[in-house]
């Protein structure tokens, strides 16, 4: 309701969400540019992503003027994937980096959440650059979205009558409160769908009633992503500290029980990348990640190093950013 239907720029048959690369380059760090490295280490190993960005499908019709955030995303995950360095320095990323975040400031640390936002934001500018009537909160949909988008819904319930509301709201990534019984993702997700009653602050008035009246909210996943992005809120919005408890969080995960419609078969998801920050705060410290390659082992990687590990190390992290893909 209240939200048209998108129009599709990119519409294959069947998007490829497998792939066959060789673990690719570590980064060069060249001073609080870790949160950069592992966003774009993240990204590359997004299998979906990577398909359509080595198939240079964007830069055979890019017509963009000057920088393009879907050309340079196309020439440093060729330049990673495929040159035989052990090292590269994603030096377009960090020449460009007012054009993808007018926050970013070159030699200081930022968030790494806040740059996967604005990368996505700036890829999805690219992808509308240059096609007539199309402007950065158009309803279109491109690669990005295809990738990356789902749709929660957010069903409110009169106390008094039991009417109902349905309103629905697009999303590319999901931030998760960890601070109250969040032993686990599961648990995380479970109170997520658990309904709520409003609050005297959220005033609700009742179509059917006619009039204001307590309400409960609750909200579901509508329709799913390709890939699912989780950020575990680390930094406490009161106090602005850190939150260092572990979550544990599967290596597969099962959407179903937190979609719309519940019925029907297991929405399975598979983990392939996730963020970790060390340090005692959020406005400090150290970023560095977790991938998994197509040849199905997971490296740890950490700037200019990339190691291989296994499992059991990937799911013992304090993990700021998940990442799962269909």
């Amino acid at each position: 309701e209240g939200m048209a239907l998108p129009r599709r720029i990119f519409l294959p048959e069947k998007m490829c969400m497998g792939w066959q690369q060789r673990p690719g380059a570590g980064l060069f760090n060249l001073g609080n540019t870790c949160y950069i490295n592992v966003i774009l280490q993240c990204l590359t190993y997004t299998p979906p992503l990577a398909n359509y960005l080595l198939s240079h499908k964007h830069s055979q019709s890019c017509q963009q003027q000057g920088f393009c955030m879907m050309c340079t995303m196309e020439a440093h995950v060729r330049k990673v994937l495929c040159s035989s360095a052990s090292v590269i320095l994603p030096g377009a990323v960090l020449r460009d980096l007012k054009f993808i975040g007018e926050e970013f400031e070159y030699g200081r640390q930022e968030n790494a959440y806040e740059f996967l936002r604005c990368t996505l934001s700036a890829m999805h500018r690219a992808c509308l650059s240059g096609r007539p009537n199309s402007n950065v909160s158009s309803q279109e949909t491109t690669i990005v979205h295809r990738i990356f988008q789902g749709f929660m819904k957010y069903r409110v319930t009169c106390l008094s009558c039991q009417a109902v509301a349905d309103s629905y709201k697009a999303f590319l990534d999901v931030s998760l409160d960890i601070r109250v019984r969040a032993s686990s993702l599961i648990t995380v997700l479970e109170d997520c769908v658990t309904p709520k009653q409003l609050d005297q602050k959220e005033c609700f008035r009742c179509s059917k009633c006619k009039k204001k009246a307590a309400a409960s909210k609750k909200v579901t996943v509508h329709h799913a992503p390709r890939v699912l992005t989780l950020c575990l809120e680390r930094a406490d919005q009161w106090t602005g500290t850190k939150i260092s408890k572990f979550v544990e969080y599967p290596e597969y995960l099962d959407l179903r029980p937190y979609m719309s419609d519940t019925a029907g078969e297991p929405l399975l998801y598979s983990l392939y990348a996730l963020v970790v920050h060390s340090g005692d705060t959020c406005l400090d410290g150290h970023f560095f990640c977790y991938t998994k390659a197509s040849n199905g082992l997971w490296y740890k990687m950490d700037d200019e190093s990339v190691d291989n590990c296994d499992i059991h190390t990937v799911l013992g992290q304090q993990a700021y950013l998940l990442f799962y893909a269909r």
